[in-house]
C-alpha cells in the first residue's frame, strides 16, 4: 500500500529564469482615450497685438510661447507680434534678480513683488525655471512657490524653461520682456536659476541688477564669484530674521567693506549691501527705495538711455550670430565637408585650426 510513497517523487524540469517577472495587473492608460483633444483657436498677428494691448493675460502668455518657440511658422508670427509691440515698449524698470540656490530667491520676489503691487504697480515675474532634462520643458516650480503672488491680478508671472542653456538663461527673455512691457507692466523681475554665466546675459538685458546673499553659507568673500559682485547694483543678505540677524549684520559689513576694492561703476552708483527678512516683511521698503534712487540718479545723469540702447545692440549682434550659426551647420555641403574635415583632425592629419580656417573659407565661397 506504502509502496508509491517510497518512489522518488519525479520534479519537472524548470527552464525558466529565476529573475524573471509575472506580468501583473495591466495598468489603465494616465489620460482617457475617448477624451478628444480640444484644438484652440489660431489668432492671428493683430488678435494677438489687440490681447497684449488689453493685458489678457492668457494671449499674453501664449505670445510668449510663441516667442519663445523653434518652429520657423511661429518665430515667423512671433517676430510680427514683437515689431507691433516696440512702439509700447520702453516704459518699465526692468530688475534682474539672482543669488545662489537656497538663498530664497522665489520667497523674496513673492514678498518683494507683493509690496511693489501694494504702490499701484503692475509686475510681470519671468522666471528662468530649469528644464526638465526628458522633455526639455520648464517644471514650473517657481510659479506654484509664489501662490499669493500669482493669484494678483496686477502681476503676471511666466516661468520659462532653460532649455539646457549654461546657468538656465532663457534665449528669448529679451522679447518676452517687451511683451509684457507693451501689456502695460510697469515692473518687470527676471529670476535666474542661480549664479553662473546666465548672470552676464541677464545683466545685459535689465536695468538694475539685484544680488541675494546668504550669511553663514561658508567664507562670505570667496563664496560668490567676483564678477557677480562687480555687476550687482545692490546686494541683499536675506533670512535676517532670528538667530540670523547677528549673523547677517556681519554679512553686510564684509561685503559693504570689499566693495569699496571695486572699481567705479560707469553709471555713477555706489553699491551698497542691506539685510532684509521676506518671511518677517521686513527691509523691502529700504530694497525699493534704492531701486528708485538708481533710476532717478541714472535717468538724470544719462546712463539709463545709454545703457537701453548699448543692450538693444548687444542683442542685435547676438541675433546675428545665432542666425549665422543655424545658416552655417544647416548647409548641406557644410555638413559634408566638415565631416572629413572632422576625422581627419581625429587621425592628426589636419590642425583643428586650419580645418576651421577651410571650412569657412569653403563657406564664404559658396554662400
Amino acid at each position: 500500500m506504502l509502496n508509491h510513497l517510497r518512489e522518488p517523487m519525479k520534479r519537472k524540469k524548470y527552464t525558466g529564469s529565476a529573475l524573471s517577472l509575472s506580468k501583473g495587473v495591466k495598468q489603465p492608460p494616465s489620460v482617457n482615450p475617448n477624451l478628444k483633444k480640444i484644438k484652440r483657436k489660431e489668432l492671428s498677428v493683430d488678435e494677438y497685438i489687440n490681447g497684449i494691448r488689453k493685458n489678457d493675460r492668457s494671449i499674453l502668455s501664449r505670445a510668449i510661447t510663441l516667442v519663445e518657440s523653434n518652429l520657423p511658422e511661429h518665430t515667423l508670427v512671433s517676430r510680427k507680434i514683437v515689431e507691433a509691440c516696440l512702439p509700447y515698449t520702453g516704459k518699465s524698470i526692468r530688475i534682474g534678480i539672482t543669488g545662489i540656490p537656497g538663498v530664497g530667491k522665489s520667497t523674496f520676489i513673492e514678498t518683494f513683488g507683493t509690496y511693489v503691487t501694494a504702490k499701484r504697480h503692475k509686475l510681470a515675474v519671468l522666471a528662468i525655471d530649469p528644464s526638465s532634462e526628458r522633455s526639455k520643458g520648464s517644471i514650473l516650480g517657481d510659479k506654484t512657490r509664489m501662490e499669493m503672488l500669482s493669484a494678483r491680478p496686477d502681476t503676471f508671472i511666466r516661468p520659462s524653461p532653460s532649455a539646457g542653456t549654461l546657468g538656465g538663461v532663457a534665449r528669448k527673455t529679451r522679447e518676452s520682456i517687451l511683451l509684457c512691457e507693451a501689456a502695460g507692466y510697469d515692473i518687470i523681475f527676471i529670476e535666474t536659476v542661480g549664479v553662473g554665466q546666465s548672470e552676464v546675459a541677464v545683466h545685459s538685458m535689465v536695468d538694475f541688477f539685484l544680488l541675494l546673499l546668504l550669511a553663514g553659507a561658508g567664507d562670505e568673500l570667496q563664496g560668490i564669484k567676483r564678477g557677480i559682485i562687480e555687476m550687482a547694483d545692490l546686494l541683499v543678505i536675506t533670512k535676517a530674521d532670528g538667530s540670523n540677524v547677528m549673523k547677517a549684520n556681519r554679512a553686510a559689513t564684509e561685503f559693504n567693506s570689499a566693495l569699496h576694492m571695486f572699481p567705479p561703476a560707469d553709471s555713477g552708483w555706489n553699491p551698497i549691501v542691506l539685510t532684509c527678512s521676506a518671511q518677517n516683511n521686513q527691509g523691502m521698503d529700504a530694497v525699493w527705495d534704492k531701486i528708485l534712487e538708481y533710476a532717478g540718479l541714472t535717468k538724470s545723469n544719462g546712463f539709463f538711455e545709454k545703457n537701453r540702447n548699448e543692450q538693444a545692440l548687444h542683442w542685435m549682434k547676438e541675433a546675428i550670430s545665432e542666425a549665422l550659426t543655424l545658416h552655417f551647420y544647416k548647409n548641406e555641403q557644410i555638413s559634408k565637408k566638415l565631416k572629413k574635415l572632422q576625422t581627419e583632425v581625429l587621425r592628426n592629419k589636419i590642425s583643428p585650426f586650419i580645418a576651421a580656417t577651410r571650412i569657412l573659407n569653403f563657406y564664404f565661397r559658396n554662400v
